[in-house]
Order: C-alpha cells, then sequence, then structure tokens
C-alpha cells in the first residue's frame, strides 16, 4: 500500500510555522474561542471616559496585602492591623469574592463600582474586583502575580479608559 500522502505543512521534519500560529489564534480570537486578559472585555459600543489616574501595584504578599502568619510564621494567615486584626485572612482572595488574577483592580468602589472596565496603557484590561484602605478618589491598585512586578510598576499616573458598569 502506498504511503498516504500528507501536506507539505504538517509532513515530517516540517516545523509548522509562527505565521500558521498566529492566523490560528487571531480566527480563534474573532470567533470568540479565545478570550483575553481573563475574559474582561470592555463593553461593545458602549461609552467610556477618560480619567487621569493614579496607579500603583500590588500582589498576594503580606506587605501588599496586610497579613502576616501567626506561630511563628507557620500558621494560617492573619489580618495584622486595624478593625479585623488578628481575623483569618484567605490569602488571593479579593473584597468582592474572586480569586485576584491578572486584570484585577482595586478601587474606590464608591466611585469604581465592582465591575468597572478599565484599560490602562502599559497593562492592559482590567477589572475592579478588590478595595484597599489606601485607595481613594482616582487611584487605583493594579494586580501582580509577584512582588518583584508590583514594585517595578512602581506608581504612576496615566490617563486611562474607565467603563463603569
Amino acid at each position: 500500500m502506498p504511503p498516504r500522502h500528507r501536506p507539505a505543512l504538517f509532513a515530517r521534519g516540517t516545523r509548522v510555522r509562527p505565521v500558521f500560529w498566529l492566523l490560528l489564534a487571531a480566527t480563534l480570537a474573532t470567533a470568540g474561542c479565545i478570550s483575553y486578559y481573563g475574559g474582561i472585555r470592555p463593553p461593545a459600543g458602549g461609552r467610556y471616559r477618560a480619567v487621569a489616574m493614579e496607579l500603583t501595584g500590588y500582589c498576594n504578599c503580606g506587605a501588599c496585602c496586610n497579613w502576616h502568619r501567626t506561630w511563628f510564621g507557620l500558621g494560617a494567615p492573619v489580618i495584622s492591623t486595624g478593625p479585623g486584626a488578628g481575623r483569618p485572612k484567605d490569602v488571593g482572595r479579593t473584597s468582592s469574592g474572586t480569586e485576584a488574577r491578572r486584570g484585577t483592580i482595586a478601587a474606590d468602589v464608591s466611585r469604581y463600582p465592582y465591575g468597572t472596565i478599565v484599560e490602562i496603557p502599559g497593562y492592559g484590561l482590567g477589572r475592579v474586583e478588590d478595595t484597599g484602605g489606601a485607595i481613594k478618589g482616582d487611584h487605583m491598585d493594579l494586580w501582580f502575580p509577584d512582588h518583584d512586578a508590583a514594585l517595578r510598576w512602581g506608581r504612576q499616573r496615566k490617563l486611562v479608559k474607565v467603563w463603569l458598569p
């Protein structure tokens, strides 16, 4: 029996070109199969407003989120200071109940309620899902996976697009 014919793209010993993967990703994204930034998308046809915002970074560490471990650093995490001092802390969980991930933003919820979508140059899209004691007015805190990344972001003032829910 003669060997089956294979297209040149998938023949043994040939590599699939990067252009192929880019075209495949673009096709899937336009079909809605792939979402970006954890499914965060600005509303279709929604009106946004541009706001000059103070932007800082945070992560899940105790220095950023006000917690420490009990029993000489070996026990359960608890809140360090404030009205909830000593109460258990669910590390990585936001005040809205979601898990902190890329695109999670902490803001003053009296001004930017939960679900507000923000587009930040150099960071991407994010959704307000958390609060913070020092976050008031036009100030947002952007989640990063580690403390070094949050420190590299630092404190920046940028013009951002805001879509209120």
